[in-house]
């Protein structure tokens, strides 16, 4: 078979191809570049080959939702090398998937150099890869860098090779809320070489989680150097890491802040210039003048509840109605908003007059009802001072039915209610006159254990799912309906 140029393709899927290969190479450049949605399948490619190389260059850059899966790629071949270099470079939402790739293979190296780096939301699986491999190399250079809430799963990675040389440099850097967990990671392995240098540097919050990483390994040399340092908030755990190894050697060279250790190697381990205050990696970031959070949320679009209190100074987010813009993104967003499935707890309907937003309201909350929206768009943009606040229904948690403009294409409002909330009126003030500016109504969320962990609240609170509260104001024509006090 002759060497093949796949340049300018879309959305095409590749079966048993190039399997038993010897030699040539495969080049795919350009390849579903700037497209909506991408999905591109390799099943069994390579597989069986000899000395046979793959280029992915440019590949799948600036789209929107890319769906990519390689499964049983270059699976038992013999030297040769598979290279991504530029791959899904700025794509919106990659969901991307190697399974029982270059498994049982023999000397084969793969690279991946700029990969996902600039993406949005999405994420990475690596299942079985390299597994039962015998002297391969994998390396990761700037892989996934400068993206926002980037998931990374590493199952069976290298478990049972030979002498698997594995390098991740650059890995995660500058990133927010990366989500990485490495299970059986090199386990059972013999003379496997592993190193993290310059992982999760400059990142926000997110978290790794190691789980058996070289576990019941032989003669394994993992290096940590420069790993998750400058991050904000972030975690690392490392459970069963080197446990029940032989003759291993585990170097933690400046790692950084709120790292757990359990159940790992209690011998040759070291560990130098551990950061153990997430204080100081901030002050680390702001002596560099660097800013923590490329991918910022409007400072006061979201909030803890403990800021609704007479005298607080906050920043107040552009409250004002912002319909429409663009009429294409509009429609689609409210088709996808209205045809969602509901959210535990949630119940929720789109309507299209007032009269059947008052009967869903009612239905949700019986008829003693009472309206509450932000009285005008005063204070957006700045920082507001909190006047007198008054919670509804005495400040307990109750639940409510909050509706917000939609187009689609004419006016219509997507309401929901969700359960345990707390909804509060407050006078917001000018801080510098104190003079009353507006009277405004938020809503704070008491239960956010089913938001994702990339929701805009998080990123700009720097927590979790379920781990707190998240209040916010209710904009320019929308309102939030409750029981009348």
């Amino acid at each position: 078979m002759d060497n093949v140029d796949f340049a300018t393709y879309l959305n095409k899927n590749f079966t048993n191809y190039g399997g038993d290969r010897l030699g040539g190479v495969d080049s795919f450049k350009n390849y579903s570049d700037g497209d909506n949605v991408v999905s591109d399948d390799f099943r069994r490619y390579s597989r069986d080959a000899t000395g046979h190389s793959e280029k992915f260059t440019s590949y799948a850059t600036e789209v929107n939702m890319a769906d990519q899966s390689f499964s049983g790629y270059g699976t038992a071949s013999t030297g040769g090398d598979g290279e991504f270099s530029n791959y899904n470079h700025g794509v919106n939402v990659p969901n991307l998937r190697f399974t029982e790739y270059a498994d049982s293979s023999n000397g084969r190296k793969q690279t991946f150099t700029e990969y996902t780096t600039d993406t949005n939301a999405g994420d990475q699986t690596f299942t079985s890869y390299g597994k039962n491999g015998n002297g391969a190399t994998n390396e990761f250079t700037n892989y996934g860098k400068n993206s926002n809430v980037m998931g990374s799963n590493f199952k069976n990675y290298g478990k049972t090779g030979n002498g698997g040389n594995d390098t991740f440099t650059s890995y995660g850097d500058e990133t927010n809320n990366p989500q990485n967990t490495f299970k059986n990671y090199g386990a059972e392995g013999n003379s496997a070489v592993e190193s993290f240098k310059s992982y999760r540097s400059d990142s926000n919050v997110g978290s790794d989680d190691f789980h058996s990483y070289g576990e019941q390994s032989n003669a394994a040399q993992m290096d940590f150097a420069t790993y998750a340092q400058d991050v904000t908030d972030g975690s690392t755990k490392f459970s069963g890491y080197g446990e029940d190894a032989s003759a291993e050697t585990v170097d933690f060279k400046q790692y950084g802040p709120n790292t757990t250790f359990k159940a790992y190697a209690k011998e040759g381990v070291t560990f130098a210039s551990y950061t153990n205050e997430s204080a100081a990696a901030a002050a680390s970031l702001a002596a560099k003048g660097k800013k923590v959070n490329r991918w910022a949320v409007e400072p006061g679009k979201f909030f803890r509840e403990e800021m609704l209190k007479s005298g607080s100074v906050m920043p107040m987010p552009d409250i004002r109605d912002k319909m429409p813009r663009s009429m294409t993104s509009m429609l689609v967003n409210s088709l996808n908003e209205c045809e969602r499935a509901p959210s535990p707890g949630e119940t929720k309907r789109c309507v299209a007059s007032i009269e059947d937003m008052i009967d869903f309201a009612t239905s949700v909350l019986g008829r003693n009802v009472a309206v509450h929206t932000t009285e005008n768009t005063q204070g957006s943009n700045g920082n507001i001072t909190i006047g007198q606040v008054k919670g509804i229904n005495g400040g307990n948690v109750t639940k409510s039915v909050s509706c917000h403009q939609s187009l689609f294409p004419y006016l219509v409002y997507y309401c929901h209610s969700v359960p345990k909330v707390r909804v509060y009126e407050a006078d917001i003030l000018d801080p510098e006159s104190k003079a009353r500016i507006n009277h405004g109504v938020a809503i704070c969320h008491l239960d956010t254990s089913s938001w994702s962990p990339g929701h805009g609240a998080f990123i700009a609170l720097g927590s979790g799912p379920g781990k707190i509260e998240v209040c916010h104001w209710i904009f320019e024509n929308d309102m939030t309906w409750t029981v009348a006090d």
